[in-house]
C-alpha cells in the first residue's frame, strides 16, 4: 500500500517538471550569422554567392524566392554603380556633345526639373520600360525553373569570366555583389549630400 502511494506521488511531481525538448537543444545550437553573431543563420542563403555572411536580419528569404531577391539586388547594385559614376561625372564637367543649348549649365541635381519641362526623362522612362519588360521575362522563366542564375543575361564583352575556374567566377561574383551594395549605399548618400550643399563635387 505504501508503494503504491510513493509511486503515485513521484508520478505526480513529474508532471510539473519541465519537459525536455529536441526543440530547445536545436534553438542553442543552431548556426549563426556571421555577420550578425547573435541572429541564426538564414538557411535559404545556402547556395548563393555571400552566403558565408549569413545576413538577411529581416528574413526576406524565408517568404520571398532567393533568386528574385539575388536577382534585384544585382540589378538595383549595377545601375546605381552607373548612376553614382555618372552623377558624379556631370558635376566634374563631364559632358556628351553635342550638347543642347538648353541643358548648358545644369548641375546633377538640377538636370532633373529641366529635363522633365524639356520631355527628355519621357524618353528615358520609355526605354527603361522596355528594358524592364525583357528583363521581366528572364525573371519569370528563371522563377518557373529555366535553370538560369540570378542576374546572368549572358553578357561578358570583355570576357571577365572566360576561361577562368569555378572558384575564381565566384570570386569576380562576390567582388560585383559587394561593389553593388557599396554603390546603393553611395548613390544614396551622393545625392543627399548633394543637394545639401548645391556644391560641385566633392559637395562639401
Amino acid at each position: 500500500m505504501k508503494l503504491a502511494v510513493l509511486a503515485s506521488l513521484l508520478g505526480s511531481a513529474a508532471a510539473f517538471a519541465p519537459a525536455s525538448t529536441g526543440r530547445a537543444v536545436t534553438s542553442l545550437s543552431a548556426e549563426k550569422s556571421k555577420a550578425l553573431p547573435f541572429l541564426p543563420y538564414p538557411e535559404n542563403l545556402k547556395g548563393y554567392v555571400g552566403e558565408e555572411a549569413g545576413f538577411d536580419p529581416f528574413r526576406f528569404s524565408d517568404f520571398v524566392p532567393m533568386d528574385f531577391l539575388r536577382e534585384a539586388e544585382l540589378k538595383h547594385g549595377r545601375i546605381c554603380m552607373l548612376a553614382w559614376l555618372g552623377f558624379c561625372a556631370v558635376d566634374c564637367g563631364w559632358r556628351i556633345y553635342p550638347l543642347p543649348e538648353a541643358y548648358d549649365g545644369l548641375t546633377s541635381v538640377t538636370a532633373h526639373d529641366k529635363l522633365v519641362e524639356y520631355g527628355a526623362m519621357s524618353q528615358l522612362f520609355l526605354w527603361i520600360s522596355l528594358a524592364e519588360v525583357v528583363s521581366t521575362v528572364a525573371v519569370t522563366q528563371m522563377l518557373t525553373g529555366s535553370g538560369r542564375e540570378p542576374g546572368d543575361f549572358g553578357l561578358d564583352p570583355i570576357g571577365f569570366l572566360k576561361d577562368k575556374s569555378e572558384e575564381e567566377v565566384t570570386r569576380m561574383k562576390l567582388r560585383e555583389l559587394k561593389n553593388g551594395r557599396l554603390a546603393m549605399l553611395a548613390f544614396s548618400g551622393v545625392v543627399t549630400q548633394a543637394v545639401l550643399t548645391q556644391g560641385p563635387f566633392p559637395y562639401v
